[in-house]
């Protein structure tokens, strides 16, 4: 099997790049079915004024009401400012792909599109890096620079030296997130999730927040090229074996187990309630992805 070229190597060559693309891409396909999927967290109180046909009765200020002699009721306005979290899983699992770009390249592009998104609308915008442990985290906040700051940390992830293998804690990212995100936000759970165990926290986190679940999958983890006996490493354990995928029963068997593990995986997600979009490294488009879910 030739070696897979780099998805960033040519796309994602500079930052610059990138936001140009997305920022194009935010304003002429995506920014109004962001702003309706993704409603603020609230009303806010915007003025007083006179009663008017069809008004509802139960915002009636009373108070002016008898200081007036007039009907007026209380306007409320929606409080659109949001905060969107992104959980990067940046565990050995993802950075794989057998075509032209690797999951980790996924996770990148999604999160430029809801990064600019956010600028786009004036929401806040954080990030999470993890694998075994949390190993960067930057804080919502608003701006261009921020963005951008954000893409320069996932860019920066690719190109930083990496343990050959390691399992990845999801468990321990959420509950950082839970610690520091007190208001209700929006939390994208970017990540393969070949070897997050337990997925009761990410419940927990549905409870509090809005949560969104973006699988990262190559179609190699699906099905079996027939290639003769090869060496297949696991990137989370280390551990080697040999399969001969020159046999049709172990190209059936595996597609089998991973067609399973996915029918338990979105069960999974259904019953916790927690909204799911799939990414996989033969999809041209990450955006279309993104539109399809949000017209669901």
């Amino acid at each position: 099997m030739t070696e897979p070229t780099p998805f960033h190597t040519d796309i994602w060559k500079n930052i610059r790049r990138i936001e140009i693309m997305t920022r194009r891409l935010v304003d002429q396909v995506l920014s109004g079915q962001y702003v309706s999927v993704f409603k603020g967290m609230g009303l806010e109180f915007e003025e007083v004024r006179p009663y008017q046909e069809g008004d509802d009765e139960r915002h009636i200020d009373w108070n002016v009401t008898a200081r007036t002699g007039q009907i007026h009721v209380k306007r409320y306005v929606e409080e659109r400012e949001l905060s969107l979290f992104l959980l990067v899983d940046i565990s050995p699992s993802v950075f794989f792909g057998s075509r032209q770009r690797l999951k980790l390249d996924l996770a990148i592009e999604f999160a430029a599109i809801m990064a600019f998104s956010a600028l786009r609308n004036n929401d806040r915008v954080g990030l999470l890096l993890f694998d075994s442990e949390v190993r960067k985290v930057i804080p919502p906040r608003k701006g261009r620079a921020h963005a951008l700051r954000v893409i320069r940390e996932l860019l920066s992830a690719l190109t930083t030296e990496r343990p050959p293998t390691g399992h990845t804690d999801l468990p321990k990212a959420i509950n950082y997130v839970s610690q520091i995100l007190h208001r209700r936000g929006i939390v994208f759970v970017m990540s393969d999730f070949l070897d997050t165990g337990n997925l009761f926290d990410l419940k927990v986190l549905n409870r509090r927040h809005e949560t969104i679940a973006v699988r990262l999958r190559d179609p190699l983890e699906q099905t079996l090229p027939d290639a003769g006996w090869v060496r297949l490493r696991d990137p989370e354990t280390g551990k080697q074996e040999l399969w001969n995928t020159g046999s049709a029963k172990v190209r059936e068997t595996f597609a089998q187990k991973a067609q399973e593990r996915q029918t338990a995986l979105t069960e999974q997600f259904r019953r916790m309630s927690v909204e799911q979009i799939l990414l996989e490294t033969n999809t041209e488009s990450v955006w279309k992805s993104l539109v399809r879910f949000y017209q669901r």
